[in-house]
């Protein structure tokens, strides 16, 4: 089968594009010489924020690492996540201690002292060396609804271990965070189950 003129055209413009780009890219890695720890934050209204900071908790300790997780807001104790790490008891330390979302708590008080007494766990990991990563999941409520300050917490995540890795999670991430932290995704919603009447799926949902 003869190729086309038209198609060798085509490919070789194709080279020409992925070897500049080869190029680019291996400037910026060449140019990524830091070895430290990093801020992550994921933020926005989707769907994934906190299954991505558990998909990091895995890759950590596949790397050898010890990680913590402290869970501000959520409450429950049976969620897949927490039953697959509680497995790897000397390996991932895990907190749950929050006291619900806000509409079902409809106490201001309760959630504020739960969210105090979730950061004074967290700021015990964040002078730890020991701790290679730490999950901070949902904590952006925590800012939002004024019960933790955030210049406190980014004042504690600069001063922590210098290889220590910070993950946290939360819709509506105040700026000062963003700001302050090396890498930023925001999930946004495209869709989702719940609006079409599937209820919350054990494996997806928790």
């Amino acid at each position: 089968m003869t190729t086309a003129p038209k198609d060798i055209d085509a490919m070789a413009r194709h080279a020409v594009r992925m070897a500049h780009k080869k190029t680019v890219v291996d400037r910026h890695i060449a140019a990524a010489a830091a070895e430290r720890g990093v801020l992550i934050v994921n933020t926005g209204t989707g769907k994934g924020k906190s299954s991505a900071a558990f998909g990091l908790v895995a890759r950590a300790l596949g790397h050898g690492m010890k990680v913590a997780v402290v869970q501000f807001v959520k409450s429950r104790t049976d969620t897949g996540e927490e039953g697959f790490y509680r497995r790897f008891p000397n390996q991932v330390r895990w907190h749950v201690m929050g006291e619900g979302f806000t509409w079902e708590t409809q106490n201001a008080a309760r959630d504020a002292a739960a969210a105090q007494a979730a950061w004074r766990q967290a700021l015990a990991y964040l002078t730890d060396p020991g701790v290679g990563m730490l999950v901070l999941d949902e904590i952006t409520y925590a800012f939002k609804y004024g019960w933790l300050d955030v210049g406190d917490a980014i004042t504690a995540f600069a001063a922590r271990p210098p290889m220590q890795h910070v993950v946290v999670t939360g819709r509506a991430a105040p700026r000062e965070l963003i700001g302050a932290a090396d890498t930023v995704s925001e999930v946004r919603m495209t869709k989702h189950a719940l609006k079409a009447g599937v209820k919350a799926m054990p494996g997806v949902e928790f």
